[in-house]
């Protein structure tokens, strides 16, 4: 018995001197090469999902200056060299018309869904009325609603106030959509200013616009940007209430619409339609670029209390 256990401490004294033998020198190249991989791993990871998302943008990109896209199979890189699409979406196409009824539409949703949302986020956040907690609930269950089940009743509330196949008519659409999410969101940023901030200009002698203009609007302006940037992207990108009000009025189309008339029914142009969106997408990169500073804040800022 004696004789076993000697045995097995010396086997286990053995096997443990390997690993007190080795020296601080080697423990830290063993850690720099642990990192040095996990690292490698991490920046393969990073490499492919850029490539993933990115590779869509470059192939609408590649296919738009090709001449010959969509013939013959398509290829990484332009077979021939052209900005002909291009010239033909802005002048045959009327694309230059499409944009600037996008525009219009997307400009106005921005403003007047921003100025509406800030002014009943205020109402709900500060003060306190009969129903208030009836408002709230209907504006979270509308958010719940999908959109393809408020297409006939807002075209019959369209058409009764004759404003079919009118960009006033699409804008009014619009901005009742962004609305709920509007107010839901500037209400926790509202809420989130103190109160004393306010109490603290009126007793420098502000209004309520002036503490409105210099106290609460500087506080709530990344959720102001982050509502403009939903309102926009439901602006500039919808088609089926695009489609629904305006299929009557060609010269009101926005770009979505615009855009499927280079699909046909045996056929597709597919160098007009990468042109087309690579257009489309070039006002919503500028955009994105103008607010991005606040676009992150305005996302989480408005969780905070609420």
């Amino acid at each position: 018995m004696s004789v076993s256990t000697t045995n097995t401490t010396a086997d286990v004294a053995v096997s443990a001197r390997p690993e007190a033998s080795v020296t601080p020198a080697v423990r830290t190249s063993r850690r720099s090469a642990r990192k040095t991989r996990s690292a490698a791993g991490k920046a393969v990871l990073v490499v492919l999902l850029l490539a993933f998302t990115l590779f869509p943008a470059f192939w609408m990109l590649s296919s738009a200056f090709d001449s010959k896209a969509g013939t013959g199979g398509q290829q990484l890189l332009p077979r021939e060299f052209t900005l002909d699409n291009f010239a033909y979406v802005l002048t045959e196409g009327g694309f230059d018309v499409f944009l600037r009824n996008s525009a219009i539409v997307a400009l106005v949703t921005v403003l007047a869904s921003a100025v509406l949302a800030l002014l009943a986020s205020v109402a709900v956040a500060r003060f306190r009325f009969k129903f208030r907690t009836a408002m709230l609930l209907m504006i979270l269950i509308v958010q719940m609603v999908p959109l393809e089940a408020l297409v006939i009743p807002l075209f019959v509330q369209v058409r009764d106030l004759q404003l079919l196949n009118t960009l006033l008519g699409l804008m009014v659409v619009y901005v009742a959509l962004s609305l709920p999410f509007g107010i839901w969101m500037l209400r926790g940023f509202v809420a989130a200013v103190p109160v004393e901030l306010e109490e603290a200009a009126y007793l420098d002698g502000a209004s309520w616009g002036r503490m409105f203009r210099s106290v609460m609007l500087p506080l709530v302006m990344p959720g102001l940007v982050a509502t403009s940037v939903f309102s926009f992207i439901t602006a500039w990108n919808e088609f089926i209430f695009a489609m629904t009000l305006l299929g009557g009025a060609s010269e009101n189309y926005t770009v979505a619409i615009g855009l499927k008339q280079f699909f046909g029914e045996h056929s597709n142009e597919w160098g007009y339609i990468m042109a087309a969106s690579t257009i489309i997408t070039i006002p919503v990169m500028i955009f994105f670029v103008i607010v991005q500073r606040r676009l992150s804040s305005g996302l989480v800022a408005g969780a905070v209390k609420g």
